[in-house]
């Protein structure tokens, strides 16, 4: 299943200053909460995430996640209040061949002399804007009875 996203969401995952997080779980379902400036959007929205540690967590639990189809999210946080989840699936870990060089060669171009041990391909299948406005209409929508009983006395 195929995600469009938003022009706004696009925008975000290129600009320098936004926050991106990658949350996953490890065998036994302990997540592993961290952030990756390397995730970015390819040409066939699906998520990249360039892992330069082979024996990361992150990398350990993407395998996780890979093996037992197990998904992952992606938080991403704007410096003007933007803020969104991907959930999505890893189908794919890119680790030798012509895409995987030209991955590396301008993974090297922008951080120096460092490894690059896998290009991950998470496939999103839900976006949801986390904003506290976008959130709390939509609670109130689903939920119109939950309010604190001195907000009803208004």
């Amino acid at each position: 299943m195929s995600i469009t996203f938003s022009n706004e969401l696009v925008e975000l995952l290129t600009k320098k200053d936004t926050v991106k997080v990658i949350a996953t779980t490890d065998a036994l379902g302990t997540p592993h909460v961290v952030v990756k400036d390397s995730l970015q959007l390819n040409e066939s929205n699906q998520l990249i995430y360039f892992e330069l540690l082979e024996s990361s967590q992150t990398n350990k639990n993407l395998v996780h996640s890979i093996w037992f189809n197990r998904p992952v999210a992606v938080a991403l946080i704007g410096s003007g209040g933007e803020s969104y989840q991907i959930k999505g699936k890893p189908v794919k870990a890119i680790v030798s061949g012509l895409l995987f060089r030209d991955y590396y060669i301008k993974i090297r171009e922008q951080l120096g002399d460092v490894d690059l041990a896998a290009v991950w391909v998470i496939e999103p299948f839900e976006v949801i804007d986390q904003r506290f406005d976008t959130r709390s209409q939509e609670e109130a929508i689903r939920h119109p009875y939950f309010k604190h009983l001195d907000r009803l006395a208004k």
